[in-house]
């Protein structure tokens, strides 16, 4: 456990954003303890919260306490991750003890942290505050008061303002910024985004959404014609067979089904999007594809090929957009509890495009054609033929 220790003395500042210990090997044990760093008058702790039969019990800990208190709580679980303003780790230990770690740096996108100790939740869009498309969607009340059953859309909400708030840096500021957001449906995100970018923030807008249903296009024109949201534009139409702009700034694509996700992250390559912000949903086409002798006994159990096939199809979505220069992060949208559907891959264009023999590689072990992939190879065959 030494090499562990090492890792925790260098995360275990008032840079760490978040510790999680998870995966327990008993039932009888937490199922998560999580840390923060939390200032008591000029002393900086590290508070432990242990979730319990729906309860939650903390512990403050000096760092050489966290340290060890961290060391023994490893020998009852699987997996630790740490995430700081100045890196990202996992560590996995085996039945026998061994400690594999695995780190990856940061280059952008964490924020100063709040250590204070009772800090409260602060949300973009605070609750109290009436927001007019809020009310009309149903999240708030006439004064502005969140409704219960919809608090979770509240956070999710304020949850995906944050993801913008984070690359807001890489948004032009002296022109409009155009944002396409594909599969908007009632379009509580698209509203937010304008209200977000426009009202609160100043940029210039052309936001885009676009759906396949007429009847929640329609109601949605009528909303962004009610709020005098200039630039706030929706239309009928298909991911794959829109051509209705040339030029755009970022792409978002949340809960898109299947390989509609694909046409959406094809169509932002293509268009050299600065930032896409894609929520995949449904992952079915790999699913029937995959297929592997190493893995068939684990594969032999449909609810497992079934995760596993959802998993490799975002993790290679990740690998192409890589190999086209972007830097991607694969990030929790919201809490597991709510929906599995909580993977959001967040990238942003860094560089020029480089080799992609990594992920065809996997392509290849795993016996898969990916629609994305092909895609990419159509669109690099026409280049060539032109």
């Amino acid at each position: 456990m030494e090499e562990l220790r090492e890792l925790l003395y260098r995360y275990l500042n008032d840079g760490l954003v978040r510790l999680t210990i998870s995966n327990p090997r008993s039932k009888t044990e937490a199922a998560k303890i999580s840390l923060r760093p939390v200032l008591l008058g000029e002393k900086l702790v590290f508070q432990a919260s242990i979730s319990r039969e729906n309860k939650i019990f903390h512990r403050n800990l000096v760092k050489d306490e966290a340290v060890e208190e961290i060391v023994k709580w490893m020998g009852a679980y699987r997996q630790l991750e740490a995430f700081s303003q100045n890196g990202q780790a996992t560590a996995l230990v085996s039945k026998k003890g061994k400690v594999g770690i695995k780190e990856k740096k940061i280059s952008c996108c964490v924020k100063q942290q709040d250590l204070s100790h009772n800090r409260k939740k602060k949300y973009i869009l605070e609750p109290g505050r009436k927001v007019d498309f809020l009310v009309d969607l149903g999240v708030q009340t006439k004064e502005g008061k969140i409704v219960h059953a919809k608090y979770d859309k509240f956070r999710q909400i304020n949850r995906f303002l944050e993801f913008i708030e984070d690359i807001l840096p890489q948004l032009p500021e002296d022109r409009e910024v155009t944002i396409l957001d594909f599969g908007c449906g009632k379009s509580y995100l698209t509203f937010a985004m304008y209200h977000y970018l426009k009202e609160l923030k100043g940029y210039q807008v052309h936001i885009i959404g676009l759906d396949l249903k007429e009847d929640v296009i329609a109601h949605c024109r009528e909303l962004a014609i009610k709020y005098g949201y200039a630039g706030l534009d929706f239309y009928v139409g298909d991911i794959a067979s829109y051509e209705g702009i040339s030029q755009v700034d970022m792409v978002v694509t949340l809960h898109a089904c299947d390989t509609a996700t694909d046409y959406a992250l094809d169509k932002a390559i293509r268009w050299n999007a600065k930032v896409i912000l894609s929520v995949p949903c449904c992952q079915h086409e790999m699913n029937g594809q995959i297929k592997n002798e190493i893995l068939a006994p684990i594969f032999s159990y449909g609810l497992i090929k079934e995760r596993m096939a959802a998993l490799f199809t975002d993790a290679i979505r990740a690998q192409i957009l890589e190999s086209k220069g972007y830097q991607v992060q694969i990030l929790e949208f919201i809490d597991m509890e709510h929906t599995p559907k909580n993977i959001l891959i967040r990238a942003v264009k860094k560089g020029r495009a480089k080799s992609g023999g990594d992920y065809r590689r996997i392509m290849e072990f795993l016996h898969v054609q990916p629609t994305l992939a092909a895609l990419q190879d159509r669109g690099k065959d026409d280049k060539q033929n032109a």
